[in-house]
């Protein structure tokens, strides 16, 4: 009890801290053994946890493997965002956006490849952080079409919402990740490539 009569709850660790624990135990044991070949009961022996304590705070492993998703696209974006801030014209930051995005998955793809595993799960079914980082991007290339419409560089006459798309589609193979270890070998070429092709598309 406190001095005004209120009961404290300093004991044990906080819900915030229980779920940064698991959520970086899991990293790592997924980083090791891969997504799909873990489940709850090897994360709980692994932090010594119980496997019903682990579920007051996540209610399935894919909850778990979300955040670890949502945590690594974020610095994805991050990166991409940070890499076309300064881009000096439209037609720059689309060249960037394509190879900034085209690095990123590569790089996870060799570095990290068992967590690119839950990247590819995600992708695969539709997780709720893909779908963010998909309608971020949209925004993104949209973003960078109107500046180049409003600066003349691109063209106008086609709609908006269907020149972005297809940009998009464009380079879908080279942000999802299941579509991506198919494409490895010529990521980096073909960002320059279809970049440039995008670029003359939209020439005025």
């Amino acid at each position: 009890m406190t001095e005004n009569g209120t009961t404290t709850h300093s004991r044990g660790p906080s819900e915030h801290n229980v779920r940064d624990q698991i959520v970086e135990a899991a990293t790592e044991h997924f980083s090791h053994y891969g997504y799909e070949k873990t489940t709850v009961s090897d994360l709980a022996k692994a932090i010594g946890f119980s496997k019903a304590y682990i579920y007051k705070f996540f209610d399935s492993k894919q909850a778990i493997g979300e955040v670890i998703c949502s945590n690594r696209l974020a610095i994805i974006m991050q990166v991409v965002d940070s890499v076309i801030a300064d881009s000096p014209t439209a037609s720059e930051r689309l060249r960037r956006l394509f190879r900034a995005l085209a690095e990123t998955g590569s790089d996870l793809f060799f570095h990290d490849r068992k967590l690119y595993d839950i990247a590819a799960v995600a992708a695969r079914d539709q997780w709720p952080s893909v779908r963010a980082l998909e309608a971020h991007l949209r925004q993104v290339i949209q973003g960078i079409l109107l500046e180049g419409r409003e600066s003349g560089e691109f063209e106008r006459k086609t709609p908006l919402d269907e020149a972005a798309n297809a940009i998009y589609l464009v380079m879908r193979p080279y942000i999802n990740p299941v579509q991506l270890q198919y494409n490895l070998d010529m990521a980096t070429e073909s960002a320059v490539q279809l970049s440039a092709l995008i670029l003359r598309s939209l020439s005025p």
